[in-house]
């Protein structure tokens, strides 16, 4: 896959960064939006530190059988759009869109299973003000979720304007989607 970023030293004159998959500028949303997540993590793990019994307490009230679907889908979508990268590599622009298709319904799915996991702490009187708990999860989660939705529509758009820096951007971005819930899931749904 042309996504390996090759090292080179300065004095060879070559620019590092055109070696990257996709566009400079995916990557600096990518970083910007690691270390957003990244802020937001450690500052919900504060809360849990502050005060572990309540923090457990409203952290047995996730549906971790929900999450852990979230994060197989999100993983298979992951590499559908790997797979896409690589077809279109291949000239093979049919199989290309199909995977981008494959792993944008994957998308979909992801946001299904968490809307069903809304209602059911809606049904249950829980929300944003429930508890600093609540308040970091529907926060983070809610915040994934519309990068879901945007990853979704970089799907849609990159599968008509299929070029392969297209997709290699499409799918870093979608890969940061992955990332981010792999690293979600632990600290909101298992840790305790």
């Amino acid at each position: 896959m042309s996504s390996t970023v090759h090292t080179r030293s300065a004095a060879d004159g070559s620019d590092v960064l055109s070696e990257l998959p996709g566009e400079l500028m995916m990557w600096v949303l990518i970083t910007s939006e690691l270390l957003v997540f990244g802020a937001a993590l450690l500052a919900c793990l504060s809360v849990r530190i502050a005060d572990p019994g309540r923090f457990a307490a409203d952290q047995a009230l996730l549906d971790q059988g929900a999450g852990a679907i979230n994060t197989i889908v999100l993983v298979t979508s992951g590499l559908c759009a790997a797979v896409a990268v690589r077809a279109r590599e291949a000239e093979r622009r049919k199989a290309a869109r199909l995977w981008l298709l494959a792993a944008g319904s994957l998308g979909v799915v992801f946001l299904i299973v968490k809307a069903f996991e809304y209602a059911s702490k809606a049904s249950l009187g829980i929300d944003i003000e429930t508890s600093p708990f609540f308040t970091f999860y529907y926060l983070i989660t809610g915040f994934h979720a519309l990068h879901v939705v945007a990853g979704l529509i970089v799907l849609g758009l990159v599968a008509w304007a299929d070029s392969v820096r297209n997709m290699e951007a499409a799918a870093a971005f979608w890969h940061l989607v992955d990332l981010v819930w792999v690293l979600l899931f632990p600290i909101i749904y298992v840790l305790r």
